[in-house]
């Protein structure tokens, strides 16, 4: 559905639930993944006989998997110029182009942002028909769709709004019918299992451990390590396990935070696979996070989070439930920002206490003072 207020145009595509072969490009990382499932559903729904391809980076190939309601087949994309995402290899990327081309392809979705960049990658696709956002700039005045890099049907990028209905817009435009907006994330019997062997090993009983994942892709998006640490500290005192979180990469970062604690952590930082962190979160009384993946699995998986957003444009990527996942956020003007390593005094983290985040926590845990009940 798309934001409240707005109606998509709506773009006139032959064969629309008799295409064949579908690919969608959406070369991004976890929670820009988990944004663009309700637009994925609302495809297959639309075209349920479609073979649906997504091309992703090469990490998605699981993503892809957990989610065969929706895809069939995987192409990992090797990056191309413009898209910052990964390293840009040209021979890599004309082999992924000539793969494309051989597939043969009824429909190319471009599902990756505003097109200034992913449209030409979509175009060299192949495809019969291309289909995406387009850059406003490039849209003739006044028209509901328009052609820019080959994209036969675009429609305008939504400078506002949440990403998940941007997402939706463009699919309603295309005609498919959006069923919900709610995000989702299949867990396997595996990963049921392997929450079961950390639960015997380490004595966890759900809904009463708190995951505290204090790691993000961009130093800028990072809320002060120490300050992670010290709400470790005060959760542990109010009665809850904390389990730290964290990919290999941030390694570094649960290191630092099990430095600065004084209270015992369970630490599974780079020791759990995605779906079995995943059941961590399912299964755990709060998330307390930066703005990153994991936020969009407890929003999928419905647990309760606390999300400290620095530095991103929070109406576009905060969980649509209000009530269930909290956000806190600052505004100095410099925001929202793309830089990688914030190059001013990082006021959008720094002005975000300790002592404001522990009340929205206290809040969320139905306590002031102790454990509380566990309804």
């Amino acid at each position: 559905m798309p934001p409240p207020g707005a109606i998509p145009a709506r773009m006139d595509i032959p064969g629309l639930g008799t295409h064949r072969r579908i690919v969608v490009f959406r070369a991004l990382q976890l929670g820009d993944m988990l944004c663009a499932v309700p637009a994925l559903r609302a495809i297959r729904l639309g075209e349920p006989s479609a073979r649906i391809t997504l091309a992703g980076l090469p990490w998605a190939e699981s993503f892809a998997a957990r989610f065969k309601a929706y895809i069939d087949d995987f192409l990992p994309f090797p990056g191309a110029p413009g898209l910052p995402e990964q390293n840009t290899d040209a021979e890599k990327l004309h082999a992924f182009e000539r793969q494309c081309q051989d597939r043969h392809f009824d429909l190319a979705v471009q599902l990756h942002g505003s097109g200034a960049f992913s449209n030409a990658v979509v175009r060299r696709m192949g495809a019969d028909r291309c289909v995406g956002f387009v850059p406003q700039r490039d849209m003739p005045s006044g028209a509901p769709q328009g052609t820019a890099e080959g994209i036969a049907h675009g429609l305008p990028w939504p400078e506002t709004g949440s990403e998940v209905h941007r997402c939706l817009a463009l699919t309603g435009a295309m005609g498919y019918q959006a069923w919900g907006d709610h995000l989702e994330f299949p867990l396997a019997a595996l990963d049921y299992a392997t929450f079961q062997v950390l639960c015997d090993k380490f004595r966890l009983e759900p809904g009463r451990f708190v995951v505290v994942h204090p790691g993000s892709r961009m130093p800028s998006r990072r809320w002060p390590v120490e300050r992670f640490a010290s709400i470790a500290d005060k959760v542990t005192r109010l009665g809850y396990r904390v389990i730290l979180t964290g990919g290999a990469q941030e390694r570094e970062i649960a290191d630092a935070l099990t430095t600065r604690a004084h209270e015992p952590i369970v630490d599974f930082c780079s020791k759990t696979s995605l779906g079995t962190l995943a059941a961590l979160i399912a299964h755990a009384r709060l998330l307390i996070c930066n703005d990153t993946g994991v936020s969009h699995i407890a929003a999928a998986l419905g647990t309760r989070s606390v999300v400290v957003a620095c530095g991103s444009d929070v109406p576009r990527w905060a969980p649509l439930d209000a009530t269930r996942h909290d956000v806190l956020a600052k505004y100095p003007t410099c925001r929202p920002c793309m830089f990688h390593t914030c190059p001013y005094g990082h006021e959008c983290a720094n002005d975000i206490s300790v002592a404001e985040v522990m009340r929205h926590v206290q809040a969320m845990l139905g306590t002031d003072t102790g454990a509380g009940d566990m309804s």
